[in-house]
């Protein structure tokens, strides 16, 4: 009996080990259909969260608005960048950039692709 089965089992590998030359990759039609999860990265800023930023508001009141900087720079106090990037399992990657300038603890300018109204300036 046992012997039966591994023969079985080996006719059964060797008939799956066969394709023909105008079959597509068995491998490439898996990796085509398997699941990608999308993967979100950094702080996702919407033109309308960009559009309650004033000149003249103090730090605490901008990470109210917009959370707390994915990049703080300890030598560019005065500069806070949220960045986002989002790869969905399929498609081309998107990222969003939104820096904001501070003097003297106060906002004075914003810029990048997420800036909304008479606020948008470039550095």
């Amino acid at each position: 009996m046992k012997n039966i089965l591994l023969v079985l089992t080996v006719l059964l590998l060797a008939a799956c080990s066969y394709l023909p030359s105008n079959t597509p990759d068995v491998t490439s039609w898996l990796t085509d259909y398997r699941y990608r999860i999308d993967v979100r990265q950094g702080n996702f800023v919407t033109q309308e969260m960009a559009a309650k930023l004033k000149p003249g508001q103090t730090k605490d009141q901008v990470r109210f608005i917009l959370g707390t900087p994915l990049v703080a720079d300890m030598f560019h106090t005065d500069q806070w960048d949220y960045v986002y990037r989002f790869q969905p399992g399929k498609g081309e990657p998107q990222q969003r950039r939104l820096t904001v300038y501070f003097v003297e603890g106060k906002l004075v300018r914003l810029s990048g692709d997420v800036v909304a109204g008479e606020a948008r300036s470039t550095p």
